[in-house]
């Protein structure tokens, strides 16, 4: 029994080890699809902010002295380009929305600015760029769903912990900006 106790404990030892390495494995391929799902993301708020200048253009053209608004999209935008991480982005997200919306509130009160053609398929292509930034929040936020529960769950949080695995932020959006904004030319 004695020379069984070491050749036991090696085997144990194997097994444990193992387990480790699987889990790391699976903890790493879970991270990697949160980074993937999160350049979804950020490829949609690039698309959007690169958007902004033209739409700022073109309701310059027939508002100009709206100063304040068109210097709030600006900064708004500059926030998105330059947020790191999730928290970031979903603040500036925020800011960028609620600034295009007294953006394109501008088009209310000038229907010479409704009626070019521009600015509609401008608009247009806001509103297709927000609906794709939902789906890849979407996708982001149930990766990020499964790798925290994977980090945080017995006895996976041991390698977690082991080697620095750490839950990720989720990115949110508020009730009134979960929404494109919508703007009525009736």
């Amino acid at each position: 029994m004695t020379d069984l106790a070491p050749l036991l404990i090696a085997a144990a030892l194997v097994l444990i080890a193992g387990a480790a390495i699987v889990t790391f494995n699976r903890l790493t391929r879970s991270r990697e699809r949160v980074r993937e799902a999160w350049s979804g993301i950020d490829v949609q708020l690039q698309r959007r902010a690169d958007l902004v200048p033209n739409l700022v253009e073109a309701v310059k053209g027939y508002a100009a002295h709206e100063r304040g608004v068109f210097e709030a999209v600006t900064r708004a935008r500059g926030a998105v380009q330059g947020a790191r991480g999730a928290a970031e982005a979903t603040t500036a997200n925020l800011a960028l929305g609620g600034a295009l919306g007294r953006l394109l509130g501008l088009a209310e009160a000038y229907p010479e600015l409704r009626a070019a053609t521009s600015f509609v398929s401008l608009q247009t292509e806001l509103s297709d760029i927000e609906e794709k930034i939902g789906y890849a929040r979407h996708f982001y936020n149930g990766n990020v769903r499964d790798y925290n529960t994977r980090v945080r769950r017995f006895p996976t949080l041991i390698v977690a912990q082991a080697f620095l695995f750490r839950p990720e932020e989720f990115f949110q959006a508020e009730e009134e900006a979960a929404t494109a904004v919508k703007i009525s030319f009736d």
